[in-house]
């Protein structure tokens, strides 16, 4: 502001010191163009009335008298020159030879004689801090022949200009320090708010934490620019929510693998005496040997021993393999759909949503499970040599229900496996256990939805799962 201020207060006063100087440029030559065109007619008429012969020779003659009188009629002072440029007559006698020449200067002369309709020649000089004008144009008689050559030296009096433009310059400044001065306070109390704002959102982000629920910033009467600001925070706000339950995702990931080899472990520990055991009383069984009766009670507790193992640890693990109790939130389902699809390298998977946000209360962590699954079965549907694989990802509303969609274009299902698809351990992949739709199916139907699927062998499979909007409400949440 300060800047602006000062900058617009030189070019007002560089246009406003132009427009004096241009004024009193445009007065001096009106006026000269005026008082020639006056002391022109006056002479004309001089010579309309006069009896001497009308000559170059006779003008000292017939204005030698009359001459005086125009100077002092028309205020100005009055040179009358030859054709070739000598002094004839003048109105002051001793003028100062410094100020105007005996004679026309050559190149003055060669302008007028150049045309004659050449009413003045534009000569500007300084001498003794006094600017002089002459203006120079023909006399001429009756038949417009011409008799001689009128000059009028004008001094230029600025005098009215400069004080005008001094005054001028005077308030100028007193306004325009006025002016500045409001800036500065002006620009004083604007930089604190301004930094107030910012203070409030630097403290927020050295609170931003990623096991923790970080709260947004709501400024509402923020300037643009901290607006823009509290926009970013708040949208890295979600994306670090989103990232944190990437991460949780991924911990959860792990830990499940890590478990599984605990469980091979464990399971193959007890397998390996029970084969042992078995080998050797197959080897050493005689049912004539008279300790048979002990020998097979030995062996039978070896086995029960490592078969109780084995349950113990089948058991700990169904208990750790237990689905979680749902920790349902209010969340838009439309950013978890695109942030469980983040996890996915495929440039082949298109997201579609038909509007920002679908709010609603579930599980994220179960939301994300459902699209992984069901992406991931897509993806692995999909031939090696396929040459256009897509795969599309639709999140939409419909009346009451929230509705996502997963569609590929790749192998599609047979019929005999359509009736299947849901039951637990069924599979067509040479790899896993069968159990990722029917974990989906669980999910969906803990939240009273419904998971359908369509499919054409060859062309492809869409999979809809649709959730009712009835339960968005719910523990007095509203929707945002």
């Amino acid at each position: 502001m300060i800047f602006v201020t000062l900058v617009a207060s030189l070019l007002i006063t560089a246009v406003s010191i132009y427009q004096f100087k241009k004024e009193a440029k445009d007065y001096h030559q009106d006026r000269v163009d005026r008082k020639e065109k006056a002391i022109t007619e006056h002479i004309n008429y001089i010579l309309s009335t006069t009896t001497y012969p009308l000559s170059t020779e006779n003008l000292p003659l017939i204005l030698r008298e009359r001459i005086h009188e125009l100077s002092n009629i028309h205020g100005m002072e009055i040179d009358i020159y030859d054709l070739d440029g000598n002094l004839l007559k003048a109105s002051k006698a001793s003028f100062s030879v410094d100020t105007i020449s005996r004679k026309i200067p050559e190149p003055v002369l060669r302008v007028i004689r150049s045309t004659a309709e050449k009413r003045y020649v534009d000569l500007l000089t300084t001498e003794e801090g006094k600017r002089f004008r002459s203006s120079y144009s023909y006399i001429t008689d009756t038949k417009f022949k011409p008799l001689g050559i009128l000059n009028l030296p004008y001094i230029e009096d600025d005098g009215y200009y400069e004080r005008e433009i001094n005054n001028f310059m005077m308030r100028f400044f007193q306004v325009y320090s006025f002016m500045l001065l409001i800036s500065i306070i002006i620009a004083y109390f604007l930089s604190s708010y301004i930094t107030k704002s910012l203070k409030s959102i630097s403290d927020r982000i050295t609170e931003i934490r990623l096991s923790s629920v970080n709260e947004k910033i709501n400024q509402l009467d923020s300037p643009q620019e901290i607006s823009q600001l509290v926009k970013a925070y708040n949208t890295l706000v979600d994306d670090l929510d989103e990232s944190a339950a990437k991460l949780a995702q991924s911990e959860r990931e792990q830990a499940w693998r890590e478990m599984a080899k605990q469980v091979a472990h464990e399971i193959k520990n007890p397998l390996t005496p029970m084969r042992l055991t078995v080998q050797s009383f197959q080897r050493k069984f005689n049912p004539d040997d008279p300790d048979i009766t002990k020998k097979l009670d030995e062996y039978s507790k070896t086995l029960i021993q490592q078969i109780d193992t084995m349950t113990s640890v089948a058991s700990a693990f169904s208990s750790f393999a237990s689905m979680p109790a749902q920790q349902n939130e209010t969340i838009n389902m439309v950013k978890i759909v695109q942030l469980a699809l983040e996890i996915f390298n495929e440039n082949y998977i298109v997201f579609n949503a038909e509007e920002p946000e679908i709010i609603t209360r579930m599980d994220r962590t179960q939301l994300i499970r459902i699209i992984t699954n069901l992406v991931k079965n897509a993806t692995q549907a999909m031939p090696e040599n396929h040459p256009n694989p897509l795969i599309e990802v639709s999140v939409y509303r419909k009346e009451n229900s929230a509705i996502i969609a997963v569609t590929d274009n790749g192998k599609g299902i047979s019929t005999p496996n359509k009736n299947r698809i849901f039951e637990p351990k069924f599979t067509t992949k040479t790899s896993g256990m069968g159990l990722g739709l029917g974990i989906i199916k669980n999910i969906v139907e803990n939240y009273n939805g419904t998971i359908t699927f369509t499919s054409e062998l060859g062309k492809g499979t869409t999979f809809t799962v649709t959730f009712p909007m009835t339960d968005i409400t719910n523990e007095g949440q509203t929707m945002l």
